[in-house]
């Protein structure tokens, strides 16, 4: 039996599938500013309320005057349940994992400064990709992948040039920072069922009672790599504008330590021992078609095309040095591309008060044949609504909230190396979003 394949196939597939449901596809953010969620981030490469636009289309910098600042954060609360049944020979128990993704608070920071009547520079400090998930020791399913983590956070200096009236193009380099972990684990409890089908195998069941709630195998690392991103504005006349932008995608090679029984075997779970690994990881590239209409003095309407290369993400791959199955592919995904289309309102209320609203429709990024629990992608509504409040005449606020409905997915796992053992299942959940941006013009 090739434990390392069961165990860090299932871990790192866990980790890149299990909160897909969350936020964006795969393990992609959208969350780069409260301004854009209230409007479900639909327009965001024609539009420039702030300093935060040259996160999604550095060009529309040269739309900003003077010298602005932006700071906020936005809080993500998702709320995903797998649920389904472990089936081993005769044995069948069903199993439940709840609130398997953590929440977490997403921070952003731009600045941006007009040289002169072409010029503009900006620095962006955000994250376009993340998750964090963790299935409880009493989930049966845990040898699938107990826990998953993915960051990253970007530093992204960008330059935009004003050609004329109508055109503007920009660029960046991005420097982004990224870390994870992953691992599965024996469950800290077993099905009647099973502690039935021990008794006959005495000498079994006491070696597994010591490993209740052990690591199969845990892995963690970090890294560094450069991206860029191109974007571009046309002014087609004073109230209708269209945008572009492409942002390269980044290879990781996440390089730390693994540890658990399939590297170390029980003494070294004993001992604590360490071995060194890494694993390739690449942050996909994407791109952006954004409109932006002004009806009326007071109402607007935008949106937004987006596309995400994840069928660019074939496979995972594990290299162990020392270990006899390294390297070695540890799960074959066949993900393929995703796509996002976001429709937004915008509705000047008075001199003060700007009222937003949106919805998007965000596709799954795996096919129903190979979706599995630790794939458990699948189709997204969001819901938006948001506030933008003028304090002065250079201090503002904005405040946006999404409800996110995650459609229900079900799913079968199975091993090739353990003929007979499968989950099969259902991934459930919805997903609530809040964020706060405050908005400085010197």
């Amino acid at each position: 039996m090739n434990k390392n394949k069961i165990t860090l196939s299932l871990a790192a597939a866990a980790t890149l599938g299990m909160s897909a449901n969350a936020m964006a596809a795969g393990f992609q953010l959208a969350e780069y500013s409260a301004t854009g969620l209230g409007r479900a981030f639909a327009g965001e490469a024609a539009m420039a309320d702030n300093a935060s636009a040259q996160f999604r289309n550095p060009a529309m910098m040269t739309y900003l005057e003077g010298t602005q600042l932006s700071v906020g954060a936005i809080y993500v609360d998702p709320n995903i349940d797998v649920d389904g049944n472990i089936e081993y020979g005769p044995l069948k128990a069903n199993t439940k994992a709840s609130d398997v993704a953590h929440s977490a608070v997403i921070p952003n920071f731009y600045l941006s400064h007009q040289v002169n009547d072409k010029w503009t520079v900006g620095l962006a400090i955000a994250t376009n990709y993340g998750m964090e998930t963790e299935l409880n020791g009493n989930f049966y399913g845990t040898l699938f992948g107990n826990e998953a983590m993915v960051k990253s956070v970007e530093i992204n200096p960008n330059l935009a040039y004003k050609i004329n009236d109508q055109f503007s193009i920009g660029g960046g380099v991005r420097y982004v920072m990224g870390e994870g972990h992953f691992g599965a684990s024996l469950p800290s409890s077993l099905p009647a069922g099973a502690e039935a089908l021990l008794q006959s195998n005495p000498q079994a069941g006491q070696l597994l009672s010591q490993l209740k709630g052990k690591d199969l195998k845990y892995m963690e690392g970090d890294d560094t790599a450069w991206g860029w991103q191109l974007g571009a504005a046309w002014q087609i006349n004073q109230d209708h504008r269209i945008g572009v932008n492409y942002r390269s995608e980044v290879d990781f090679n996440l390089e730390g330590d693994a540890s658990g029984l399939s590297y170390t075997g029980i003494s070294g779970i004993q001992k604590g021992t360490k071995l060194p690994g890494s694993m390739e990881l690449t942050l996909p590239a994407t791109a952006e078609i954004a409109s932006f209409h002004q009806l009326t003095d007071k109402f607007a309407m935008h949106a937004s095309f987006n596309w995400t290369d994840w069928s660019s993400f074939e496979k995972l791959v594990a290299v162990i040095p020392g270990h006899p199955d390294s390297p070695d592919t540890i799960k074959v995904e066949n993900w393929k591309d995703n796509y996002r289309l976001a429709v937004g309102t915008t509705y000047q209320l008075n001199n003060k008060l700007a009222l937003r609203s949106g919805v998007a429709y965000d596709t799954s990024s795996v096919d129903e044949e190979y979706r599995t629990q630790t794939i458990p992608e699948t189709d997204r509504l969001w819901l938006s609504i948001g506030a933008g409040y003028s304090w002065s005449k250079n201090l503002s606020f904005d405040a946006g909230f999404t409800y996110i409905f995650a459609k229900d997915a079900k799913m079968k796992e199975e091993i090739e190396d353990i003929p007979g053992l499968s989950f099969n299942g259902e991934t459930s959940g919805n997903v609530w979003l809040v964020g706060v941006q405050a908005n400085y013009k010197f």
